[in-house]
């Protein structure tokens, strides 16, 4: 039977009236997408839009090799992990193949928020501890003990601040944080020991330390230098286990190394793996160590229905693939570098971005005055008119004046030139330039 279209208006209106009360739509006049391929999205009147926002697309949309391998194997069968399926040990070396030798037992899930959720339940069987250090404005996923440990979430609309046993630390901002400029790195670490110091005061003992390589909800902060190494150092020795949150920034994303920790010459105990593994199927993993592994095998069998299924594992597998094949970890490496020295010479010509920053294709520029005050509004306003010209951003940070850049990684340099022309542009129109 042909399905008939239905107008905006209809779909925003059934949202409303049957959907959760909490969701959102992008964008002051939302779009209604229908299609996907490479670096581009399509919507219902045939208009062409160029992802600047979709790191979940990893490989591009609709990849036709991972869509293939999907079809392929949802065709045979698809069952769960208690069966003998290749699927579930194909993906594993693939993906062990990318990871530390340190790191090298798998569980495989179903989204960020549940590798998160694992992650802690693996700390509190392998520590016996519940104390959990995390950063300012760090999100990491939907869940109740996720939203325990996201800043962005307990002290945002709605939060009721941090649980007992959560520790907040002072977002590592070099730009506008508690610390700023050079050697930052050494002062947020003692932020760190600080909160450590807290749990012992209490008389309790470390459960983990957990933060993103680069922190995305907290306006793509990148860690600054010395900084992890030396909380790490803290955590360790204080009986903790790190996690690295790779969910937003893994899989190659970063361009000089395949997983954001790699970047800081860190190995974690834990490392959560979701987004760009299933290229928009619903996949992610949680590697750890043996000894975690062995610590959380405690009796209390951990078993999901979907998690490592030979669907998903035929698409995990060949996203893995696709990013050897096609190089695209050199790729986010070169047209990376590019976007972000020509956002930089940008900034010289607008003062209106104050900073630039990030690595590889996970970049942010944020939006200030004179006085280093964010300027919400024209962020806002630059998103919408990008829109206006067929090219998708969306904003985030604590102040809502980051813009952020993580486009599928299959984006290429004449993308990041049409995306410096029409920011170019924007940026000269009066509400840019009168703040």
């Amino acid at each position: 039977m042909e399905r008939q279209a239905t107008s905006n208006s209809d779909i925003i209106d059934y949202r409303k009236q049957h959907l959760g009360k909490s969701l959102s739509l992008q964008y002051k006049v939302p779009i209604k997408m229908v299609r996907g391929a490479g670096q581009y999205l399509m919507d219902q009147y045939g208009r062409k839009y160029l992802d600047t926002v979709n790191n979940v697309a990893h490989v591009g949309h609709e990849h036709p090799d991972v869509v293939r391998a999907g079809q392929e194997q949802m065709a045979l069968i698809n069952t769960n992990s208690r069966y003998l399926h290749e699927n579930i040990n194909e993906l594993a070396k693939e993906l062990l193949a990318t990871l530390p030798p340190e790191l090298g037992v798998l569980h495989f899930v179903n989204s960020g928020s549940e590798a998160n959720e694992l992650a802690i339940r693996m700390v509190k069987a392998a520590t016996g501890e519940k104390d959990i250090i995390a950063s300012e404005v760090g999100y990491h996923g939907n869940t109740n003990m996720c939203i325990d440990i996201s800043s962005y979430k307990f002290d945002g609309k709605g939060g009721r601040g941090a649980p007992e046993h959560t520790h907040i630390f002072p977002l590592p901002d070099a730009f506008r944080g508690k610390y700023r400029g050079e050697n930052t790195g050494e002062p947020y670490a003692e932020e760190v020991k600080v909160q450590i110091d807290k749990i012992h005061a209490k008389g309790r003992g470390v459960g983990a330390f957990i933060i993103e390589p680069i922190i995305s909800c907290g306006g793509q902060i990148e860690l600054p230098e010395g900084f992890l190494a030396k909380a790490y150092q803290y955590v360790k020795e204080a009986g903790g286990l790190c996690i690295s949150d790779e969910v937003q920034v893994g899989c190659g994303r970063m361009g000089s190394t395949f997983w954001g920790f790699q970047l800081h010459g860190v190995v974690p105990d834990i490392v959560t793996i979701g987004k760009p593994l299933g290229n928009g199927h619903p996949l992610a993993a949680v590697a750890c160590t043996q000894e975690v592994a062995e610590k959380f095998a405690n009796g209390m069998e951990y078993f999901n229905t979907f998690g490592g299924n030979p669907v998903s594992c035929a698409i995990g597998a060949e996203v893995l693939r696709v990013v050897k094949r096609e190089k695209l970890q050199a790729h986010a490496l070169e047209v990376g570098n590019y976007l972000k020295k020509e956002l930089m010479d940008l900034a010289l010509n607008f003062p209106i971005i104050g900073d630039v920053r990030g690595q590889g294709l996970f970049l942010g520029i944020e939006l200030v005055n004179a006085k280093r005050k964010p300027l919400a509004a024209q962020t806002d306003y630059l998103a919408n008119r990008m829109k206006d010209h067929g090219i998708l951003m969306s904003t985030d940070g604590p102040d809502n004046n980051v813009l952020k850049i993580k486009p599928p990684m299959v984006f290429s340099q004449k993308n990041a030139e049409e995306l410096i022309f029409y920011l170019r542009k924007i940026l000269a129109e009066d509400f840019m330039i009168t703040y």
